[in-house]
């Protein structure tokens, strides 16, 4: 199968692409994946074919502060910019990022089938659910049921204002105004961060985290035996600002060890019972009795396949939902607001309680419970037939 895997620069999300693309090769297929050119060389050294996604620039008529706006109106653009690169790649199958819908419009463009790609939990509105970003439980009872009623209600608007603004950018570029979606959706996540619903797609399958390293490179831990704390600021703009000082400043003097996973440098000066920089965090995660990190799915996601408990301090973007849903699971404290002190507290409450590792260990024990991804989208061009002439 000849696919094009489509994401754009974001780690939290271009890293799942790396990972995907890896999966395809190594199943046999011929992958090609388009990313932000910040990844380009790191793809190509994992021995995938890779080249920079054109149009995720912006341009001086987007408007960033309008998320419907930028998220549809340059997808149709990105799409324009790629549909040469996919002609002649002459691809059988397109997977795009669920944030960078171009990949699907272009490969509606040409005819082809294409497969979205989320990497993390189903964010689909659900008639059984409140609105995905609340944090909220389901609720019970005719009120909690009422509470989430009157919530999608009021969050209906601006759903509807995205589907009229994505009809308008697909018209623009000659598809038809409705969008039919993906052949498939990837949730790739796993079961102990999902929910349930009385309404989950039929084309939706979990099929567990996307995890790719962009290093081999090993972090030194701290010497000693007392607990290891793996420290991850979010990648995500919308992160809180000054975790990792705060997360210093608070464990000072705790009596823990502390490595601090950072992609972009670290502060000059450390204590010598931490260190800082970038490394694998597969290995640190071997090592560690606890991580606290922004809550955005990567990090929160390894911590849990490896049965490790959570600190979490959530920024924005569906931080507070996932942090609230590993609270709701058992695996993790939430800290909000955050200060040095903060942090130091919920850390000693996560070390001191064994119930949040012993959850922490269930999430681990269901993760396997997946599907493969490689073999969804294999189905999927089963089901369809090739574009005319090939």
């Amino acid at each position: 199968m000849r696919v094009a895997v489509v994401a754009g620069p974001d780690p939290g999300h271009a890293f799942p692409a790396i990972a995907l693309s890896l999966l395809f090769r190594r199943a046999g297929d011929d992958p090609v994946l388009f990313t932000g050119s910040r990844w380009v060389s790191d793809a190509r050294a994992a021995g995938l074919r890779a080249f920079p996604l054109g149009g995720l620039a912006p341009r001086p008529e987007d408007d960033d502060l309008d998320a419907g706006q930028r998220i549809h109106s340059r997808a149709a653009f990105v799409s324009t910019e790629l549909l040469p690169d996919l002609e002649r790649a002459n691809v059988d199958l397109v997977v795009s990022d669920i944030l960078t819908a171009g990949g699907g419009m272009a490969a509606e463009r040409l005819g082809i089938s294409w497969v979205e790609l989320s990497p993390h939990p189903l964010y689909s509105p659900s008639k059984g659910l409140p609105p995905i970003g609340s944090g909220l439980a389901p609720g019970v009872g005719l009120r909690g049921m009422l509470r989430d009623t009157v919530m999608r209600a009021l969050t209906a608007r601006s759903i509807a204002q995205g589907r009229s603004q994505r009809a308008v950018a697909r018209t623009g570029i000659g598809l038809p105004g409705p969008d039919p979606g993906p052949a498939a959706r990837l949730i790739a996540t796993i079961p102990a961060l999902e929910v349930e619903r009385p309404d989950w797609p039929k084309n939706a399958h979990v099929v567990g985290p996307l995890l790719w390293e962009p290093t081999e490179a090993l972090l030194d831990v701290p010497d000693g035996d007392a607990p290891l704390v793996v420290v991850a600021p979010s990648t995500a703009f919308t992160g809180a600002e000054g975790m990792l000082e705060m997360a210093l400043k608070g464990l000072d003097g705790s009596g823990v060890r502390v490595v601090a996973s950072v992609l972009d440098g670290g502060p000059e000066v450390l204590p010598e019972w931490a260190n800082a920089g970038l490394g694998r965090q597969d290995d640190l995660l071997r090592r560690a009795d606890l991580v606290v990190c922004g809550g955005g799915h990567g990090m929160l996601a390894k911590a849990l396949i490896h049965g490790v408990p959570v600190v979490t301090v959530p920024g924005g973007g569906d931080q507070w939902e996932l942090a609230n849903r590993a609270a709701r699971q058992g695996s993790a404290v939430i800290v909000r607001p955050a200060t040095a002190a903060s942090i130091a507290d919920a850390v000693t409450v996560v070390l001191s309680d064994p119930r949040y590792a012993q959850a922490a260990a269930r999430a681990a024990a269901d993760a396997h419970r997946v599907e493969d991804p490689v073999s969804v989208c294999h189905e999927v061009l089963a089901r369809h037939a090739p574009r005319a002439g090939r």
